[in-house]
């Protein structure tokens, strides 16, 4: 997992500072922290053992263990997948993780998760709060990403999506969907998704969620 700020940072293809870079790293370790903790939480709350969870959500016990003891960063998938077991958004269980929601959120100070393995970067934009029902996400894919999501932690779930820049493959219940620069898909999620970027060069899009 990496974090970093689209905004008020150094230009794309800038050196960073050694410091800087410790810094990030430094910042990293504890945002993995938290997170596995607070996957730690959420399991101890149901008096579910890791073999319990395990075959909730299809993931094997050791990389549970793991994830709860924040030796992994956990892929954009695996979260999809204790989302949906938990019944949470992934912005909400990533909110859960952050210092307290403002009303306010400034672009450099939004926070930013990375699935390297997927070459899917995602930005919270909206101000993290549990109690509300809409929030606005911008994601990133790199050319070839092709991310597979198992269906949403709340079923019905509402979702926009609106591309910026680029062009985004998405499947939704079976239905295949291109969509380049300006276009926007609506659609209510029930079951499996696909986000696929075939090129040329990445997309950015934005994706609004709102809770049924």
């Amino acid at each position: 997992m990496k974090r970093k700020s689209f905004g008020g940072g150094a230009a794309q293809g800038t050196a960073e500072a050694p410091g800087t870079v410790e810094a990030q790293d430094t910042a990293l370790d504890a945002v993995d922290a938290r997170l596995g903790a607070r996957l730690a939480e959420l399991r101890a709350e149901r008096n579910w053992s890791l073999g319990e969870l395990a075959e909730r959500s299809g993931i094997s016990r050791s990389t549970l263990s793991r994830a709860e003891r924040a030796e992994i960063s956990p892929t954009a998938s695996l979260l999809n997948r204790l989302c949906h077991v938990y019944g949470r958004t992934m912005s909400q269980l990533l909110s859960e993780v952050e210092s307290e929601p403002a009303l306010l959120m400034r672009a450099a100070e939004q926070p930013v998760w990375e699935d390297r393995s997927s070459g899917f970067v995602r930005r919270s934009v909206s101000p993290p709060h549990a109690g509300l029902r809409a929030e606005l996400v911008e994601g990133r894919l790199t050319e070839g990403a092709d991310i597979a999501y198992d269906p949403p932690p709340v079923p019905g779930l509402e979702q926009h999506i609106w591309v910026l820049e680029g062009a985004l493959d998405v499947t939704v219940q079976e239905a295949e969907h291109h969509l380049d620069a300006g276009d926007c898909l609506r659609m209510r999620v029930w079951g499996p998704t696909r986000f696929r970027c075939a090129g040329p060069g990445a997309v950015r899009y934005v994706l609004a969620v709102v809770l049924p």
